[in-house]
């Protein structure tokens, strides 16, 4: 859910301020957000790849609508030579590398904090399901009826004799405690790290802040990347323009060719007559 409202966010800065790429940009965003709800859910993704690889394949977006438009988008091997440009023109300034740093620093514990979360969870399923021995069963057996023998139904056992029955059926898995004891604090102290400036959702919903810098960046800083990008990839190569020609119905024309045919000759009749 999170994830989705925050891709939604960065879609709807391009739809509402981009307009013209929107459809082009919202394609590399949803390519984005898919890749960090894998690294969450535990694929072995890079996030630092993941953000260079937005960063790259919107940087053609941004040249072809923004920084140099023209009549045509650019060719694809244009655009290709672009994405593989990037890094190195640096169109966007420090924007991509702040945002690998506020992602790897969310990213990583929200994953871990959900891979531990899982675990705990097959931990008290397996606890949840245990068979206690047949010395358990009878005790507890004495102590939830034996007072009803005497009429007692009412009565509880007194808490001492209770936890001396407890103690015993769950002997066995008493070693889990301490390891379960530090299992809570260190999810106490991931979830505590969580918290503040790397707040995953705090990063999430703001990361459309981020893309909005550096689109307004690299729209300041155009003429020069124009320049930069005519040194590295040469002049904008661009698809060719598609003349608007006219499709006929072949079958059409020679109907309507017959009937002009036909009224043309009971005209030439009556006038005749």
């Amino acid at each position: 859910m999170l994830i989705r409202l925050a891709e939604n966010y960065t879609s709807t800065l391009f739809c509402n301020a981009y307009r013209n790429m929107a459809a082009e940009a919202t394609a590399r965003v949803q390519e984005f957000f898919t890749d960090v709800g894998l690294f969450i859910f535990g694929t072995d993704i890079s996030t630092e790849e993941s953000v260079n690889r937005f960063f790259d394949t919107l940087f053609p977006v941004i040249y072809n609508h923004v920084i140099n438009p023209g009549l045509t988008d650019i060719s694809l091997e244009y655009a290709e030579c672009l994405r593989m440009a990037r890094r190195d023109i640096k169109p966007f300034g420090n924007i991509p590398r702040k945002a690998i740093g506020q992602m790897g620093r969310s990213l990583l514990p929200s994953r871990t904090f959900l891979q531990a979360l899982n675990l705990g969870i097959e931990v008290i399923n397996t606890t949840d399901h245990l068979h206690f021995s047949k010395d358990c069963s009878r005790a507890l057996l004495r102590m939830q009826y034996c007072p009803h023998c005497q009429g007692l139904t009412l009565s509880k056992p007194c808490m001492g004799y209770c936890l001396n029955i407890m103690r015993g059926c769950l002997a066995n898995i008493a070693e889990v405690d301490l390891h379960w004891r530090g299992y809570i604090q260190s999810l106490e102290e991931l979830s505590s790290a969580m918290s503040g400036t790397y707040d995953i959702e705090h990063v999430l919903l703001n990361f459309h802040s981020l893309v909005n810098d550096a689109l307004v960046q690299a729209h300041i800083n155009g003429p020069e990347l124009s320049e930069q990008v005519n040194k590295v990839c040469g002049p904008p190569v661009r698809k060719p323009m598609q003349s608007p020609g006219c499709s006929l119905d072949q079958n059409k024309d020679n109907q309507g060719l017959k009937m002009f045919s036909r009224d043309s000759e009971e005209a030439l009749a009556n006038r005749r007559k």
